[in-house]
């Protein structure tokens, strides 16, 4: 299927009240028509993610934007024209009629652009906000690729559009206008180093668990099946002996250390390929059935902040 005609198929999809799983620069996403409360509540039950967790709105024109909020401070203004289309999500005062499932019936929306071909053309071609969440069982690590995708939801997914490998390869920086001062709500695909040099000091909100703001806030997530444990040390290793373990590894591990698997996230130390290729690494390490997966850290700085963020996340408490 032409993907033309793929766009058309999946747009009469979503305008049905179905659900499609799109691509976009950051992960997969699984969209519905972001007005439609009951093809919303099909992501829900398809994903088995409770109602407190609030979803992102897509829109495929800036313009779209005035139409789902009440209204938009000039430092949200200033970081739309800046990084639309691009992975940056504006928490902002909904209107009345964005329906309570996709705010978790928070008076607030999370709303952003893609930067992908194929999701602005599928926005367009649906004629309505789409609602999407990441297209992979909650909790666990997100989809950077179709097959991905096909792995985790199967046919329990109307349409599964193939756009390719992610670019950016982790979600999006959220960022909250809604108490005056700018909050980084999550870190993502734009450093907050960027989105300060556009607006100006941004203030960092503390995870809390309970009502999460945004999503992608709750401090278990984006986690695989496998163990993972991010605070160790070379010394430490001899209490992991007889167990399979692989290493997710920031650059070319220099230590002469025996693993069973070695993923490297950029051979060169570059923080972009490295949030690139997190979620993938850290899936090939899973498939391998092994015991335990050591995580290197990363600079927490500029894409090295979202990478931590990440995998703070996906570490398993207790090991």
């Amino acid at each position: 299927m032409k993907d033309a005609e793929a766009i058309r198929q999946a747009a009469g999809i979503i305008r049905a009240g179905g659900i499609v799983a799109f691509p976009t620069e950051t992960v997969y996403g699984l969209g519905a028509n972001g007005y439609n409360p009951l093809a919303v509540a099909r992501i829900f039950e398809v994903k088995r993610r409770p109602s407190f967790d609030p979803l992102i709105l897509h829109v495929a024109d800036p313009a779209d934007v005035r139409k789902l909020v009440k209204e938009i401070p000039s430092s949200a203004k200033k970081l739309i024209e800046r990084f639309w289309p691009g992975p940056v999500t504006v928490v902002l005062l909904k209107e009345e009629n964005i329906p309570d499932i996709v705010t978790a019936g928070l008076p607030s929306i999370a709303v952003r652009m893609p930067d992908h071909p194929m999701a602005l053309s599928l926005i367009k071609e649906s004629k309505c906000p789409i609602a999407a969440p990441s297209a992979n069982p909650f909790g666990y690590l997100s989809p950077t690729t179709a097959e991905h995708v096909r792995e985790q939801l199967g046919d329990q997914v109307d349409l599964i559009l193939d756009g390719g490998p992610c670019t950016v390869g982790v979600e999006s920086t959220i960022v909250s206008f809604l108490d005056g001062k700018p909050r980084l709500l999550r870190p993502g695909g734009v450093s907050l180093e960027e989105i300060e040099s556009a607006i100006g000091e941004v203030e960092i909100r503390p995870v809390k668990e309970d009502r999460p703001s945004a999503p992608g806030m709750l401090s278990r997530h984006y986690a695989p099946r496998t163990p993972i444990v991010l605070d160790w040390s070379e010394k430490s290793l001899d209490s992991y002996k007889g167990r399979r373990i692989g290493l997710l590894a920031f650059r070319k591990p220099g230590m002469s250390l025996k693993f069973n698997h070695i993923e490297v996230l950029s051979k060169k130390g570059d923080l972009r390929e490295a949030a690139a290729n997190l979620f993938t690494a850290i899936r090939r390490l899973d498939d391998l059935r092994l015991d335990l997966i050591l995580a290197e850290s990363v600079p927490e700085v500029e894409l090295g902040r979202a990478i931590m963020d990440r995998l703070r996340r996906a570490t398993s408490k207790g090991e």
